[in-house]
């Protein structure tokens, strides 16, 4: 079958770069940085999304110091891994796309055994996410921080990215700055929107400083928090005219905070019994059993639609005339050029190629019109301890989990 015309297949540009298509896949925890660097399994996994149609993948996720890491499979960005990034944008680029890494800090969602210290944040406190308590930065460790960003961008650049996505969104440490639930200082950094920007606008001017003229740069941000308290739709609005003002080559649109709201970025139901299921019994037992009890009061269902985001994201469309990327719900022909009918340059997606590596070029050939991912969200309850993976492709899974799987795909398909 010939090729199916579509917009989604045209050329897109991001700042310096140009992708060969409008898809790209977005940065997606895959848990493959073992140690926290490259593997190849990372590699392997990136280059099959390649080869597989997209116009750029994106490697989630990279802490910009050792401070921000969450998990012992996340990337950190240091001279050592170079060589082997380089050897994954190499790839990556051989089979004709583009590559990119999301750089951020996680801030107080991580734990001294992680971090190599006390976790930081905006402002002091007590994370339930870790468990743990978090001390609040102090000015000179903000600078450094942003120092961290900026060596992080030149170390892209020597590992062969062309562009980088700097993480602003969903509760991280920029996150944390920006939100009033997480920020309660009193300095030149709290209070007033325009203080809760001012590490982002300090971050985000040193991106564009190491940038230069041959990367480009993209800043995931959150349309809302998804809770009272949080951010809220005007003030996010006015962040992205912030970012626009700053140069920003795209903002990726998204929502949500994963310690206070964590479906509302992914939407559905998280599989609380997959998650507990892989967590370590002698590590983490009491949340084993905390999640067992009462898991779904934790973490509540958000219904999953296709497009989710969609009528949130036309509200930004309208605020801002940069370059946005659309991600939230990207799983068939239909919902993607409905969105980039409405105006978006590009789109990110995730679970459909986690189920399938060769999404993208089955849409173009005409081959399938929407992915075969059913929303189970098994890849997500099994990410946060093993590498990210499809229920379609983990092999024989205990009953629990497959009655768990079998029940959220039902439930999908009415």
């Amino acid at each position: 079958m010939p090729p199916v015309e579509s917009p989604i297949f045209t050329p897109v540009r991001i700042g310096p770069v140009t992708l060969r298509n409008r898809v790209i896949r977005s940065a997606a925890f895959e848990n493959m940085a073992y140690g926290n660097k490259p593997s190849q399994d990372l590699m392997d996994y990136h280059v099959a999304v390649s080869r597989g149609g997209v116009g750029m993948t994106t490697l989630a996720y990279a802490s910009v110091s050792r401070s921000g890491l969450s998990f012992d499979g996340q990337l950190w960005m240091r001279e050592e891994i170079v060589p082997a990034l380089k050897e994954i944008t190499d790839a990556i680029h051989a089979e004709g796309a583009k590559a990119s890494i999301q750089l951020g800090h996680c801030g107080n969602m991580t734990h001294r055994s992680t971090c190599g210290g006390t976790p930081v944040g905006a402002s002091a406190g007590f994370n339930l996410y870790s468990p743990t308590f978090v001390r609040k930065l102090r000015e000179e460790e903000i600078e450094t921080l942003v120092d961290d960003f900026g060596r992080a961008v030149e170390l892209a650049r020597e590992a062969g990215f062309d562009c980088v996505e700097v993480h602003a969104g969903h509760g991280y440490l920029i996150s944390q700055f920006l939100s009033p639930y997480t920020n309660r200082r009193k300095d030149r950094f709290g209070g007033s929107l325009e203080n809760r920007m001012r590490f982002m606008r300090m971050v985000i001017r040193r991106v564009m400083e190491k940038a230069g003229d041959d990367l480009g740069v993209l800043v995931k941000m959150n349309m809302h928090d998804g809770f009272r308290g949080g951010m809220q739709r005007e003030e996010c609005l006015e962040v992205a005219r912030e970012l626009e003002r700053l140069g920003v080559h795209a903002i990726v649109l998204s929502a949500g905070f994963v310690s206070k709201a964590p479906m509302e970025v992914m939407r559905g139901a998280m599989p609380i019994r997959t998650l507990a299921h892989y967590m370590e019994m002698r590590k983490f037992w009491w949340l084993k059993a905390m999640l067992r009890l009462c898991g779904r009061m934790i973490i509540p269902t958000v219904p999953y639609k296709d497009a989710y985001f969609l009528e949130d994201a036309k509200e930004f469309r309208a605020a801002v005339r940069l370059p946005l990327v659309y991600v939230g719900g990207m799983v068939s022909r239909s919902s993607i050029e409905e969105v980039l009918g409405a105006g978006f340059n590009a789109v990110q997606m995730a679970r459909a190629l986690i189920r399938d590596t060769d999404f993208v070029n089955k849409l173009r050939s005409g081959e399938v019109e929407r992915s075969e991912c059913r929303h189970s969200n098994y890849c997500i309850g099994r990410m946060y301890t093993l590498e990210m993976k499809c229920n379609r492709c983990a092999g024989e899974l205990p009953c629990a989990l497959r009655k768990e799987i079998d029940k959220a795909e039902e439930r999908w398909s009415r």
